[in-house]
């Protein structure tokens, strides 16, 4: 199925760049499953009500705005019958303004959560589907030709029938198609798609020793996969009071959104804001977060001391310095320190300068170590993640310890080449969970350091700095290596008076 949904995406975008038809991939998909999730729900309810027959795709626009005002209070929006996907596909062929068609159904949809809970979840979910861009062609019928191709090619993928309980195919696919658009799209991809592998690893992390969380947190969420992996790792329901994730891109922010859908995340369960994090967080109401998980971009830059309110923030005052204007990392990090419960954990991918960069990061840093923040530092392989090469690191932060030290691993071996990246394997996931959990000295891999030691170190959080590298290099016999150098000198001279009786010889013959 993987295949196939690739292949669609790839013939169906003609001379339409990869990165920019995803929209319409992505969105296409999203209308397909909110309607057959939609027409699902209505039907279970009805059949159970006494009526064995009944199918919510065959009535009438009037029968069905008897259950509007229900549906929308339980599932957030509501679609009318002829506006289903399947019904507007089936009728897609013979419609001359298909992409009227579909503005409308999309604008309809949206304003159906209007005035109720669920509006901030739903409001411009469609905006980055442009059936009326010059992209899809430059005529009207063009574009309609190509939407017609869209809607039959998302209608035709095998996703199962949510009477089945297959609904995490769309999930799936989902996931599926924006790892392959980041893969194929350089840094840009690596800006909104954490791969899944790591976000599995931090989800696990965060939640060692438990089966349930109050609520989860991502304050750069991206696309939403690190909040996902809850749902795979724990459960959805055992995410008690939801998810919750901030995104400063505007399109990002729509595809986290709809990833929630896809994953049957209901509206009621997640609240993702779009702004920006650092200067404007939107959820101060629903702080603390008893598992943080985050990928926050590299070394980006932001106000810092040119803003003069900032070092009064409650966020960043305990630290007495601001991250760097240029280098916001650890501005992130003490964000989530601030909004972390005491018996909550935070996995932070860094970038790995914040582990040894002087000044203003430094005394960070010191702050962080001096009051016993940092649990873990773990170094992972270099070539993970879309868009860069580099080796990152992962840093998790507790407010609660059992000592006065932090652990160090270095996962930097612990992968495998697949394509052009290099991925963690379930066992590679696995040997860093249980030195994780271990919190023990391994050979070459993992050592508990006192914090002491740290702050004698200059507070430098590097893993090459206390866990020594294992010589792989083959052992040399010291003796035996001389024994032959004296035997490969003695060849030599033999060689050398051999070839001087050939020289007087011939000097002889000559003579």
């Amino acid at each position: 199925m993987h295949k196939t949904i690739w292949q669609i995406a790839n013939d169906l975008r003609g001379s339409v760049d990869g990165w920019d038809f995803k929209q319409y991939v992505l969105g296409m998909l999203f209308y397909r499953f909110i309607s057959e999730n939609l027409a699902a729900y209505i039907d279970e309810h009805e059949r159970k009500a006494g009526s064995p027959e009944f199918d919510y795709a065959r009535l009438s626009d009037d029968e069905a705005e008897f259950g509007r005002a229900e549906t929308v209070a339980e599932k957030g929006f509501f679609i009318l019958p002829s506006e289903l996907f399947a019904n507007v596909r089936r009728r897609a062929h013979d419609d001359e303004n298909l992409n009227e068609t579909l503005e409308r159904v999309f604008h309809n949809i949206e304003g159906s959560a209007v005035g109720t809970d669920s509006e901030h979840d739903m409001k411009g979910l469609f905006d980055d589907l442009d059936v009326n861009s010059s992209k899809l062609g430059p005529t009207v019928a063009k574009r309609n030709e190509r939407l017609v191709k869209l809607l039959d090619a998302i209608g035709d993928l095998a996703l199962g029938d949510f009477a089945d309980n297959t609904i995490d195919a769309f999930g799936d696919a989902y996931e599926y198609l924006m790892t392959m658009y980041a893969s194929s799209a350089g840094k840009s991809g690596g800006e909104f798609f954490t791969p899944q592998e790591v976000s599995e690893l931090l989800a696990r992390i965060t939640v060692v020793g438990k089966t349930e969380v109050n609520k989860v947190y991502d304050p750069a969420c991206g696309s939403g996969s690190l909040l996902l992996k809850f749902a795979k790792v724990l459960g959805a329901d055992n995410v008690r009071q939801g998810f919750f994730g901030q995104e400063i891109n505007l399109t990002t922010y729509n595809l986290c959104r709809i990833n929630m859908f896809l994953h049957d995340v209901n509206f009621e369960r997640f609240d993702i804001a779009h702004g920006d994090t650092l200067i404007d967080p939107a959820h101060w109401d629903d702080e603390p977060f008893e598992a943080i998980v985050s990928n926050p971009p590299y070394s980006t830059r932001w106000e810092g001391d040119a803003n003069p309110l900032l070092i009064n923030d409650p966020r960043y005052a305990p630290a007495g310095v601001l991250a760097p204007k240029a280098k916001a990392d650890l501005a992130f990090t003490m964000h989530m320190l601030s909004w972390l419960a005491v018996n909550g954990t935070a996995a932070i991918v860094e970038f790995p300068g914040v582990l040894y960069r002087s000044g203003a990061e430094k005394k960070i840093r010191r702050y962080l170590i001096d009051n016993n923040y940092v649990d873990t530092v773990i170094q992972l392989p270099a070539d993970l993640f879309f868009g860069t090469t580099i080796a990152t690191c992962v840093i998790v932060l507790k407010k609660s310890k059992a000592d006065n030290s932090t652990l160090f691993i270095d996962a930097s071996a612990q992968f495998v080449r697949a394509g052009n990246k290099n991925k963690l394997t379930a066992e590679n996931q696995q040997a860093v969970l249980d030195a994780f959990v271990g919190r023990a000295d391994v050979d070459h891999f993992a050592r508990l350091v006192d914090n002491s030691e740290i702050a004698d170190n200059d507070y430098n959080l590097s893993v090459s700095s206390y866990v020594e590298e294992e010589d792989t290099r083959e052992p040399v016999d010291i003796v035996e290596l001389n024994a032959e150098i004296a035997r490969i000198v003695a060849r030599q001279q033999e060689l050398r008076a051999a070839i001087d009786e050939i020289v007087a010889d011939l000097e002889g013959v000559e003579q």
